[in-house]
């Protein structure tokens, strides 16, 4: 490995780890969701890594066909910068309809008592819920398996914007393995730190006692995502 790549190698691996750090965008939607949702470890890791694919996926083969068809970075980066805008409200959007379903949810799941008077004189106190118990099992299931599918899309209008300018210096030189290597590079070290990030925070988050907020983390998992798509439409994070 020569120096010029080593270089490139290392700004590869160093902008794919603190671009997907410092965007909260790449871990906040999966840590919630899948405190929300209930999903297992190996789902959470699963649909991390799909849409991490997704995620670089769509901006290698922006930046391929850019290079294949002789189009300056500039323009490169305004159609990433345009998919950037539409993620981040696809973002707001879900957040903020999904909080309304949470809000509804906890709001219609709400725990109530009644007293119970027996014939011999003796009462006690009952708390339980009406909603909850009447959720059919197939819409659950279909929330579940629309989710993930709503985030994928969300994660492929994404762009990696850092991901370009790097590709093009190895084009320039017409060095076809060193271009593949750099896409490697980038691109494990952003799905190895989105992962490492959701898991970690994950497993975090289920050490936190949330009895009495339970009913409430669909809609906290909304307004999550809402804010996280906030910050990054207008606080360019």
């Amino acid at each position: 490995m020569n120096n010029e790549l080593l270089i490139l190698t290392i700004t590869a691996l160093s902008i794919g780890f603190f671009h997907t750090l410092f965007g909260p965008d790449h871990y906040v939607p999966f840590i919630v969701m899948s405190k929300a949702r209930n999903w297992t470890t190996y789902k959470t890791a699963w649909i991390t890594f799909l849409c991490g694919i997704g995620h670089v996926g769509s901006s290698v083969i922006l930046g391929l066909a850019g290079i294949s068809l002789g189009i300056a970075v500039s323009r490169l980066e305004f159609v990433e910068s345009v998919r950037g805008n539409i993620a981040a409200w696809f973002l707001i959007a879900f957040g903020l309809v999904y909080m309304i379903w949470g809000l509804r949810k906890a709001y219609r799941n709400k725990p109530h008592t009644h007293k119970h008077i027996h014939s011999n004189g003796t009462s006690h106190i009952h708390e339980h819920t009406h909603y909850h118990g009447h959720l059919h099992v197939h819409t659950k299931e279909k929330g579940r398996n629309l989710t993930p599918w709503v985030l994928f899309t969300i994660f492929v209008f994404g762009p990696c914007e850092p991901l370009i300018p790097i590709l093009m210096y190895p084009a320039a030189y017409h060095s076809l393995g060193s271009l593949l290597w750099i896409i490697f590079v980038f691109s494990s070290a952003t799905i190895l730190t989105m992962l490492t990030v959701v898991l970690l925070m994950r497993y975090g988050i289920q050490l936190i006692p949330m009895t009495q907020l339970e009913r409430f983390t669909h809609a906290m998992a909304g307004a999550s995502i809402l804010l996280c798509g906030l910050a990054i439409q207008f606080l360019g994070l």
